[in-house]
């Protein structure tokens, strides 16, 4: 019998998602992005070797897995194609190993274009996208006016569908953003050399992740960003363009939701957010540069530099309740070695209210105090702990106390950046469980 496991981010991004899908796919058999694009870099460091992925799903360093990019995934076939260059030079074969929906939307120098023009003109306002497209594609996807990877199989089609495109494009470029304008010809014929590198590996996903799954296959599906950046669900307007909570793997994938058995929310000790928006228990003074600077706080995919913060217990436990997280992986232990004390926020106050949930309204979020709740911290490391009983007792009481308050057990506890730096309670793909 097969098992389905979605791993997605339960706070703003960079989780460490990547490690963990990476760390699990020694028991699955495929593993599938179901959203996003090269907006999101996934760090990956197995025998002090790092690699950076954006697009291609972590299971590709596992020569048994097959790995898919479903049609929820906005592609820039610029972005992918040096991707499967740069893992080429390091003896991966992605080729024979990944598959990509026929249906996913492409991403243009035009979206691009108009993603940083848009950033530019909204100066002090700017939402803090990474400029890649990203937004303006799944834009287009809505509108259905966009290009899809199917596109490149047929010359003449592709050459209809972007003229009618860069045209519409084109002409805000240059009539509302005052921006420089793309060439048509040099992008159908970019387009066309790229659809030789591509097109083998274009496919029907949905087809191909049901025969996974009937043939007993266990399959990962793998979020970017993080559920407090989901365009229904999260801090908007402060939010990516697509949905990262677990309702789009079916969605991205074509699989419906009782096939999924499984939702791993990957949390950090603490909190961080890049970009601009709401961020109750950001911290501005020493502690909060000390978590930057021991946490490598700073985008693996962007470079830049995350804002950090206590553990917001309010805004995760919405994360558990919208993406029905089956169980927790935390991360970064490690980061808080040292501290005196350490804190969770478990509610806010605003106007002598108390709120126990995240605010729909992202003004009255921004103006809500975090309330804390503060425990003692500990001196020793827990740097590469391999098992619970050598974490310090005021890290398993940490731990503990989050899993209270969260009312979803703590499987996973991540101490360190390499995949065997792990403490691994409870397996998703196994029925046996450990306990502290």
């Amino acid at each position: 019998m097969s098992k389905n496991v979605v791993i997605l981010g339960a706070q703003w991004g960079d989780e460490g998602k990547g490690k963990i899908v990476d760390l699990l796919t020694d028991k699955a058999n495929a593993v599938v992005r179901f959203q996003g694009g090269h907006n999101a870099g996934h760090t990956l460091i197995t025998d002090g070797k790092k690699t950076i992925l954006r697009l291609i799903p972590s299971g590709i360093l596992h020569k048994h897995i097959m790995c898919y990019i479903s049609n929820g995934v906005v592609i820039s076939p610029d972005a992918l194609i040096e991707e499967i260059a740069e893992l080429k030079m390091h003896g991966i074969n992605v080729q024979d190993r990944l598959r990509i929906s026929l249906a996913a939307p492409i991403i243009l120098p035009t979206h691009i274009a108009l993603d940083q023009a848009r950033e530019q003109l909204l100066n002090k306002a700017k939402i803090g996208t990474t400029g890649r497209g990203i937004g303006p594609a799944y834009e287009d996807k809505v509108a259905r006016r966009g290009l899809r990877m199917g596109d490149l199989l047929d010359s003449n089609r592709l050459k209809s569908a972007l003229q009618s495109l860069t045209e519409y494009h084109n002409f805000l470029l240059k009539n509302y953003y005052q921006a420089e304008t793309v060439n048509f010809e040099q992008l159908l014929e970019k387009l066309r050399q790229q659809s030789e590198i591509l097109s083998p590996m274009l496919t029907d996903i949905t087809e191909q992740l049901h025969k996974h799954r009937l043939e007993g296959d266990n399959i990962i599906y793998e979020g970017a960003q993080g559920t407090l950046l989901d365009i229904d669900h999260g801090t908007y307007p402060f939010v990516t363009s697509s949905n990262t909570t677990a309702g789009a793997a079916s969605s991205g994938c074509g699989v419906g939701p009782l096939y999924l058995d499984h939702v791993l929310g990957i949390v950090k000790d603490y909190t961080s957010r890049v970009g601009s928006g709401p961020f109750p228990t950001e911290l501005f003074d020493e502690t909060g540069i000390k978590l930057a600077k021991k946490g490598h706080e700073f985008g693996s995919n962007t470079g830049r530099a995350r804002r950090c913060g206590w553990l917001d217990m309010v805004a995760l436990k919405h994360s558990i309740a919208i993406n029905s997280i089956s169980a927790l992986c935390l991360t970064k232990l490690d980061v808080l070695d040292g501290l005196d004390t350490v804190k969770i926020c478990t509610h806010y106050q605003y106007n002598n209210a108390e709120f126990t949930s995240v605010p729909a309204d992202c003004k009255l979020y921004e103006s809500v105090t975090p309330v804390f709740e503060t425990l003692p911290g500990w001196s020793q490391s827990t740097c590469g702990v391999t098992a619970a009983d050598q974490l310090p007792r005021n890290a398993l009481a940490y731990i503990k106390r989050i899993e209270e308050l969260a009312g979803v057990p703590v499987n996973i506890i991540s101490t360190g950046a390499e995949r065997k730096e792990t403490v691994i309670l409870q397996n998703p793909f196994s029925s046996t469980a450990d306990s502290f």
